[in-house]
């Protein structure tokens, strides 16, 4: 028996418990074939001093969704992943609700893989820019 798409996200989000993810309240809301959707709120955990969205949650998060969606896509019984690079280009500020990221690959490649983040408010406004780098490399047996 297979899981449903919503008790994937659970077991998905399960994952997260004792990590950045959920110190910055990131919860995976969706999925599919060739990208991984999250979301976090914009509050005073995430603020700069002046009370906007701190660039710095931003990439977090835009890591966060680039590099769990590599994840997804790797056999980790044989592959780790870890992020390499990271651009971030912020275009629009946020005081409240939340913001979402979406992960999409621009090249799935067997060792690299380059993911484009959009991240968007609530309105689908564009707030950032994100490419992620990441690499895939055997496991010592």
């Amino acid at each position: 028996m297979s899981l449903s798409k919503k008790e994937h996200l659970v077991e998905l989000n399960k994952v997260s418990k004792n990590t950045l993810m959920e110190t910055l309240e990131i919860e995976i809301t969706d999925f599919g074939d060739d990208f991984l959707v999250a979301r976090m709120p914009v509050n005073s955990r995430v603020y700069q001093p002046d009370g906007v969205l701190h660039g710095g949650a931003t990439a977090a998060l835009a890591e966060s969704v680039g590099s769990f969606a590599s994840h997804l896509f790797t056999d980790l019984d044989t592959f780790f992943v870890r992020g390499i690079e990271i651009t971030a280009n912020h275009l629009k500020s946020v005081t409240d609700g939340y913001v979402h990221a979406k992960a999409t690959f621009l090249h799935k490649g067997r060792t690299t893989q380059l993911l484009d983040i959009r991240v968007t408010d609530d309105l689908d406004n564009l707030v950032s820019v994100c490419k992620l780098s990441t690499i895939s490399l055997p496991k010592k047996i």
